[in-house]
């Protein structure tokens, strides 16, 4: 079921959603080689408790952490840990909060020190698609039209998108109605309207996009070990076009 918000709902969402902003930004400044994931985590918690939030991810289904971390080829849902970023690294981090009974979603994907030119072109694609496909989440368009979106952008570029995992509704609940793929035939699927909320997160792999969870239940890897990058933003569909409320 697609639930359609009010525009107070809305500008709920969207406080929720500038607290998710805020801590990402605060994250990439910390984002380096020698940093522990699990300093990233803690982090991310005690900025959104001290914002009197509540990190999203945390408990949910059995997560145990507040942030997802996934490094190289570790698609989404990777684990904090005591592993230490390395110059080369690229790494993935996914965050939601729940602030007054609304959800806020996104990801970045950040180079550790240098990287190599394969890695910087994935991240500058995946974060392309995602624009791509912010800019036909309207009302003149249909869901598959923003799948769409980024599968055109991101294959001509030689990158694959990922099946097995796609981006969703949100807001009282951090996964709602409709699924969003990041591949599809465009033209399908229900139309756009407004009071939509939208995560849209395209997950673009390096090479082929098979994907495996690991044995600790949570983290998706690529099958052939290339990169992968993911991005997300939380995108309201309102009379003037998309809004984007998880920006700063």
């Amino acid at each position: 079921m697609i639930v359609l918000k009010s525009r107070a709902e809305i500008e709920k969402m969207a406080a929720a959603s500038k607290m998710v902003a805020e801590v990402l930004e605060g994250l990439r400044e910390r984002v380096a080689p020698g940093v522990a994931l699990i300093e990233l985590d803690a982090y991310a918690e005690r900025e959104t408790l001290r914002k009197k939030a509540k990190p999203a991810f945390k408990g949910y289904s059995g997560y145990p952490f507040s942030l997802c971390c996934s490094v190289n080829e570790q698609v989404v849902h990777g684990m904090p840990s005591s592993r230490v970023l390395v110059p080369g690294d690229i790494v993935s981090l996914d965050f939601g909060v729940l602030y007054n009974g609304f959800y806020g979603d996104a990801a970045v994907t950040l180079p550790v020190g240098k990287v190599s030119e394969v890695a910087a072109r994935l991240i500058k694609a995946t974060e392309e698609s995602l624009y791509q496909a912010i800019e036909v989440a309207d009302t003149g368009h249909r869901l598959s039209d923003v799948s769409h979106a980024v599968q055109a952008w991101v294959e001509p570029r030689g990158f694959s998108v990922v099946r097995d995992f796609v981006g969703h509704g949100i807001g009282k609940d951090l996964h709602e109605g409709p699924q969003i793929p990041n591949f599809g035939t465009p033209g399908k699927g229900p139309k756009l309207k407004v009071g939509m909320v939208l995560a849209i997160e395209p997950m673009i792999n390096e090479k082929g996009y098979d994907v495996r969870v690991l044995e600790d239940g949570w983290t998706a890897v690529t099958c052939d070990k290339g990169l992968s990058a993911h991005f997300e933003h939380t995108v309201a569909i309102t009379d003037n076009g998309p809004l984007i409320l998880s920006k700063l």
